[in-house]
Order: structure tokens, then sequence, then C-alpha cells
């Protein structure tokens, strides 16, 4: 242990202390009351001596001392680490004061604080006076002893920073470092990924505290400024020739740089008042997608001044496709009763990375909120374009089934209806990643209801195949997603907690992601969606299904759009 732990207490030992002293160490000038005894009389105190390095000596203090009717001599002693003298000039720990001086008059004894190599820190003694038939009298001794010793400190062990996108810098964290007995400098160092400055201005990964400011406290600012994506663990060396060397732990984790476009702003939703429940507007996204990895969308919906809409409505947002004029589903969401989706810092998140062929240049978007009052949404749109390596240099995407304008536009369920659930689908030879992308949920609270009382097809749980060459290759199983754990749950008085069948209140709609095998490339097969067989009895309105599916491919050489025939 050095000086530098011991300053911390001395407030605290020296209040104590002094408790003691007055209780130990009060003037004792009182008489015999006539009586023939002996006695030893103390006039004065002792302080508390500080703080005073190992060996060496503090400043001397004194105290007065005189016998009554002493029939021997009186024996002064110190206690290790301190020294007394009757002439402040020889000092030892013991000494004696001849019967005839003390009984004659006051005698001065002077004491030091000396502290011994290993005396660090809080050091108490006592003085002691003692002589035959006299009752012994001590007074309490207290002093700091400092190491002479070289010594740093750091009051922080480990840095843990916040994720930090690459070739950015982290917030900075500041590092108390602290020298004593120091007479070279320290020499700070960090590995890479990681920064320090004296003043949060300037930053490198070496710096120098010099000789002449060793000693004492030192403000260091230290920052994660990733250089690669992921984990990264680092050190903070601090050396000098004189102690061994301290290392402080820095982590963090390197996010890859995301390029954010921003589309729709506040975008007012709404029916009635001169509002629309659509906006279509063209935009200018990333054009460069040779190392964009991923691309994220998110949607933050705002109240109105007048409040938001107070029920739950279908939602989703579209990208056109310039070839064919039709606008592609990339998400869908359905709003939360009552309220925003300020729960969620960013508003819903949704991958739209199959997208990205798409997603570049100049770029039609249309959002779509199906309110029916004139409060509705006010809707932002922006996306991140997130470096990286993508798995394929090329993609491509085309449209199998868009009945998913609206919800009540969707594939009547449980009825005979005309809409056309068959393709033919041809996939191009080069293709080296196949795989359907489908969003489907379900309206309406058409009856029968299922035994445990569920009308469709909002809350019938049902199993739904998609068959290729007229046969079961997936299935979309439309279940619980446990709405009652939703983090949007600001909505009461909504009915917002029950489980519906394959989507919540206030949440995105899962995507599903069907994926083929290679052996599908250049080939050409049969495609059909087909809802779990069900009748409605019409009693109760109409059932539907919302649905989306389209076709990706992905290649290391340039692909064209797989062929869709309705």
């Amino acid at each position: 242990m050095n000086s530098i732990d011991f300053k911390k207490n001395i407030a605290f030992s020296f209040a104590l202390f002094c408790i003691l002293l007055i209780v130990n160490c009060s003037s004792d000038d009182s008489s015999n009351g006539g009586e023939d005894t002996s006695s030893i009389i103390i006039t004065g105190a002792i302080n508390p001596f500080g703080e005073v390095d190992v060996l060496s000596s503090s400043s001397a203090q004194s105290v007065q001392v005189r016998g009554d009717n002493l029939v021997s001599n009186v024996i002064v002693t110190a206690t290790t680490n301190f020294l007394i003298s009757a002439n402040n000039v020889n000092f030892s720990n013991t000494l004696t004061i001849s019967q005839n001086d003390a009984n004659g008059a006051n005698q001065t004894i002077y004491v030091k604080f000396s502290p011994s190599a290993n005396a660090i820190g809080n050091v108490n003694g006592s003085l002691m006076f003692e002589s035959n038939s006299a009752t012994t009298k001590t007074i309490n001794l207290y002093g700091v002893g400092l190491s002479t010793a070289p010594a740093i400190e750091v009051n922080i062990q480990n840095f843990n920073f916040v994720d930090t996108s690459v070739n950015n810098v982290s917030d900075s964290s500041s590092l108390l470092v602290t020298g004593d007995n120091l007479e070279t400098s320290i020499n700070l160092t960090v590995t890479e990924g990681f920064e320090m400055s004296f003043d949060d201005v300037s930053y490198s990964s070496s710096l120098q505290i010099s000789a002449d400011n060793a000693n004492g406290n030192t403000t260091l600012y230290l920052r994660f400024s990733p250089t690669t994506i992921g984990d990264a663990s680092g050190v903070l060396n601090i050396e000098n020739a004189e102690v061994e060397n301290i290392e402080v732990a820095l982590s963090g984790e390197g996010l890859p740089v995301a390029f954010n476009y921003v589309t729709f702003s506040s975008e007012r939703l709404a029916f009635g008042n001169g509002f629309n429940q659509s906006s279509a507007q063209t935009f200018n996204l990333h054009d460069d997608l040779t190392n964009i990895e991923t691309i994220k969308m998110y949607v933050k919906l705002r109240c109105p001044a007048a409040g938001c809409d107070e029920w739950d409505v279908y939602a989703n947002i579209k990208v056109k496709d310039p070839d064919s004029g039709e606008m592609y589903e990339l998400g869908r969401y359905i709003t939360p009763y009552w309220n925003d989706n300020s729960q969620l810092d960013r508003g819903f998140e949704f991958d739209v990375t199959d997208f990205k062929s798409l997603l570049t240049g100049s770029t039609e978007l249309r959002i779509r909120t199906e309110c029916w009052n004139s409060n509705g949404y006010e809707v932002s749109v922006d996306f991140d374009y997130i470096e990286g390596t993508p798995d394929f240099p090329y993609y491509a995407v085309s449209r199998v089934l868009a009945y998913d304008d609206w919800s009540s536009s969707g594939v009547p369920y449980g009825v005979d209806h005309g809409f056309d659930l068959d393709r033919t689908i041809t996939i191009p030879a080069n293709s080296e990643s196949i795989h359907l992308r489908s969003i489907i949920s379900g309206w309406g609270h058409a009856s029968p209801n299922d035994l445990d009382g569920r009308p469709c097809a909002e809350w019938c749980y049902r199993t739904h195949d998609i068959l290729i060459d007229d046969a079961t290759a997936f299935q979309h199983n439309l279940e619980p997603l446990g709405c009652a754990s939703n983090p949007v749950n600001n909505q009461n008085p909504g009915n917002w907690q029950p489980d519906r069948a394959g989507w919540c209140p206030g949440m995105v709609v899962p995507v599903r992601i069907n994926n083929f095998g290679i052996a599908m490339a250049g080939s050409t097969f049969s495609f059909e969606y087909d809802y779990e067989d069900w009748v409605s009895d019409g009693l109760n309105g109409n059932a539907f299904y919302a649905t989306s599916t389209f076709v990706i491919v992905k290649s290391n050489t340039p692909i064209t759009k797989p062929v869709v025939i309705d």
C-alpha cells in the first residue's frame, strides 16, 4: 500500500484521534487534596502529526510534566515510530526524569513522529509517564506515514464503450492517473481502435506525462475509434521505469458504416378534412450498392395535435418497379390503438435488402395507412444503407402475388372468388440463391367461429400451403405472436393484448422467407398459394387475407429478373 491510498482517509482518522485526544490528553493539574500521595501531572496536549515520509521525522511538539510527592524517578516511554527528548536535540524512545527534578518544577518533554520504513498509513502510538507509587499517565499519539516508494494508481480499471460505427468515434470517458514519488516521466499507449487525449480535443495513440507533472493527478480522456466491424478489445498501457506497468482494459463493438436517407418526413396520412390515406413521392437513394450488405427501413409514427387514430389499422410501404410500373410491398405493419410507436427508438424496423435492385438512385415510394378519420398519423420513413460484404453482388426481384393494397382487398376467405392464385415462374439459369418472400395478415370477424371462439380471418389460427408443381413445398402458420409482450404497449383503452393470427396491433407484420435449393436455377415451375379450407356462413361479415409474395434471385454474375406468368 502506498501514500496515495492513505491520503484519502486522513480526514476521518484525524476526527477520530481528536475524540481520543479529548478523552486521554486533557491537562491534569489537580492537587492531592491534602493527602500525602504521589502523582504525575501533565500540562498540554500532543496534536496529530499529520503526514510524514517514512524514515524521516516531524517537527517536535511538547508537553509539561511535573511530580507531586514522587518517591522515585519518572520514566517516560514512547512507542515505536515516535521519539522523545528532554532537550529537543537528542531523541530516543525512553528517557528518565529524576525524582528531585520532577518534584521541583515542570519538565518539558519533546515528541516527534518518526515512521519506520514499514509504518505506512495511519500510525497510532502512546507516550507513557511512569513512577513508583504514582498512577501512570498516557497520551495517545497519531500520525500518517507516507511511502517514499514510487507509485502510480488509476481510478478505473476497465472501460466498455458504446457501440460505434467504423471510422467514427465514441463519446469520451475520463480516467485519473495519479503518480507519487516519481522522478521520471509516465508513458501512455493504447492499442489500435482506441485513442486518448489530455484535453479531450487532440487525440492520439501515445502520450507522455512529463517527469515534472508525473506526481499528482492527471486527467486522461479515452474514446473508441473502431476500424473493423465486430467486438474490439484493447489495453491502455501505463509505463514508468520506477514502477510495474499498469494495464487498463478497453472494449467496444464496431458497427458497420450506415448511410442514412430520409424520405417521407412527418407526412400526414388521414381520411377527411383534405387529408389522404396514401402518399407517393420520388426520392434519390444510395446509388452505389457495390459494398452495401444490408438495407434497413424505419417507419416512425407520430400523433397529430388532435391525437392518433383510435383503431388498429392496416398500413404498408411500397416501392415502384420501373420495369412493370407495379408497386412492390416493402413492409407491412398494423398501427397501435390510440397511440404512436415512440416507444421504439427508430420506429418499426424492416430488412428490405431483398429489394436492393429497386432501392437505388431515383426511387418512387408509396406509404399508405388505412385510417378512416381525420386524425390519422404523421409518418416518417428513412433508410440505412449498411456497408459490408454483400452475400451476392447481383439481386433481382419479381412479383408473384400482390393482393395487398388494403386489408379488404386481400383474397376473400371461405367463399368463392375470382382471385388468381396460380403462377408459372421461370428462374434465371445463373441464379445462386432463390427464395420467396411473403407477407400475409387476415382481416374480418366472419363466422362460424372456431371451437375456441375465434372468428376469421383476424383471429382464427390457420396454416396455409405454398404448392410448387402441385406439391406442398412450404407452409405459413398464422399463430400467436405474443401481443401482450409487444413493446408498443401504450395502447389503452384499445384491445391490443389478445393474440391475433400472425400479427399484433402496433407491430410489424412478419416477413415469411422460403428458400429453394440451387437445383431450381434455370427451371420453370408452377406456384399456387393454397389457403387452409374453411367455409364462411356469411352471417358476420367477410374475411380477407392480404397477401404479397415475391421471388428473389441472387448471383455472382449479372442476373435478370425471374419471369412470372399469371
